[in-house]
């Protein structure tokens, strides 16, 4: 339960800040920058919450997989991180549900291990966790570049200590507009021109490395998402990865070539 709570908790925070961002971005388009930036510190704040929900998340799915381990009368050395995060971070959320679990697991291990979770005295608590409950005003760099990152986002004409001009496009659009139209999931065809040049009907057939498809993969990787430490993740491709495909794109385009020459020779027989 703990769990479903998180992820509508999650879910509802994120569509609140997209509304915030595109409030910003009307703001820097009219110039009001110094507004904008000290109401960005409202969604820098929401986004450390959510992704501190996303933690949370983790370690109670953990819990769920392993909950057999909770019976023993001491916390298991591969729960005791998820345990003590729960117990330190749960008073730091506005879900009852983490607080009923931190109850149960203080009734469970105890007063003394539930102050060594709280107080950290053994170092277990992670530096991720412990930097998303402890309020800090964010600095002056991540304000410029939650503020740049938006800009961005809507065509704002914007830089840092600049007036902002409003592109009449961005502005207008629908939520369903700012979602990515993602089509590898459905089958690619190619048209073989030599069909076209014989005066017959097209024939699209599959094809046999999925690797080329006017150069796109049906399979893609997508970079990490952003958040509050990283701002501009980007996924490396190993070089030995490179070069393979490098590899097939190069095979693929002899056998290319050999497929069109051996369907122009049909064709030419056909029509004798």
């Amino acid at each position: 339960m703990a769990i479903s709570k998180l992820r509508f908790t999650q879910t509802k925070r994120t569509a609140l800040a997209k509304q915030q961002r595109r409030l910003m971005a009307e703001l820097l388009s009219l110039g009001k920058e110094e507004s904008a930036r000290i109401r960005v510190e409202n969604i820098i704040r929401e986004d450390i919450y959510i992704e501190l929900l996303e933690i949370l998340e983790l370690y109670c799915e953990l819990l769920s997989a392993r909950i057999q381990l909770l019976d023993q009368k001491t916390c298991d050395e591969s729960l005791e991180e998820a345990v003590k995060v729960l117990i330190y971070s749960a008073s730091h959320t506005d879900l009852k549900e983490l607080i009923i679990i931190k109850e149960i697991l203080v009734h469970k291990f105890g007063n003394e291990f539930a102050l060594s979770a709280i107080n950290n005295y053994d170092g277990v608590i992670p530096d991720k966790i412990i930097k998303r409950v402890k309020y800090e005003a964010p600095s002056n760099d991540l304000i410029s570049l939650y503020l740049e990152e938006i800009a961005k986002a809507y065509n704002i004409a914007w830089s840092n200590g600049g007036s902002g001009e409003r592109n009449l496009q961005e502005l207008s659009l629908s939520d369903e507009d700012e979602e990515d139209d993602d089509e590898s999931g459905k089958p690619i065809f190619v048209e073989e021109e030599s069909a076209k040049d014989l005066n017959s009907t097209p024939i699209k057939s599959p094809l046999g490395n999925p690797l080329v498809a006017n150069n796109r993969s049906p399979i893609t990787v997508k970079p990490p998402s952003k958040t509050t430490d990283n701002l501009h993740p980007t996924v490396k491709i190993p070089e030995d990865v490179k070069k393979n495909v490098a590899k097939i794109k190069k095979t693929e385009k002899i056998e290319k070539k050999d497929d069109f020459d051996s369907l122009k020779k049909r064709f030419e027989a056909l029509k004798r």
